[in-house]
């Protein structure tokens, strides 16, 4: 058991009958002589379902060990997303609804996958990765006192804005959090 205090960013826990959450988000509010209230943002792992929950101080939940283990992406199906692990060679297949961000998935990308006895619970994406650019309109230039952007549309077909001097294949950086450019590769 661990005190609420303890819980931050990607930490695991049990709660409510064996229901598995990872933290997203924590804060910790003191309102003048009352005690203080933990306020954390969590995903149920089972459900991939968001909410925000709310403790007491000296709450305590229990603490889930995950292994997290490097793996390739190797290919998918309409089920799952295989992967291979660089060390021993063994294949595990991720249920595509354990994936939030499958359109980022990449053949050859290594990804950290946090496992519970065996059983891979959430797969963890770089903060950016790089994708060839397919298609995109032609970068006009005008008179102009900021920066211009134009639509693009990646490899793996997702559709963002970037700078005007890029061109069909090039390669771009790309916020996998939020799907905007960074910058170009």
């Amino acid at each position: 058991m661990i005190s609420v205090t303890d819980l931050r960013n990607g930490i695991f826990f049990e709660y409510n009958k064996g229901n598995i959450y990872t933290v997203l988000s924590y804060e910790h509010i003191k309102m003048g002589r009352g005690s203080a209230n933990i306020k954390v943002k969590v995903k149920n792992i089972k459900t991939g379902a968001v909410v925000e929950k709310g403790f007491i101080n000296g709450a305590r939940v229990k603490k889930v060990t995950v292994l997290k283990r490097e793996m390739q992406y190797l290919y998918k199906d309409n089920q799952s997303a295989y992967f291979m692990n660089n060390k021993t060679f063994d294949q595990v297949a991720v249920p595509l609804k354990l994936i939030d961000q499958e359109k980022y998935l990449k053949e050859g990308v290594s990804f950290s996958i946090s496992f519970l006895d065996d059983c891979p619970l959430v797969i963890d994406f770089p903060p950016k990765m790089e994708f060839l650019v397919s298609e995109t309109g032609p970068g006009i230039r005008g008179n102009s006192a900021s920066n211009l952007y134009k639509d693009a549309v990646l490899e793996n077909g997702l559709k963002t804005r970037v700078p005007l001097f890029v061109n069909i294949g090039d390669k771009v950086r790309i916020d996998t959090r939020t799907g905007a450019y960074t910058q170009k590769a």
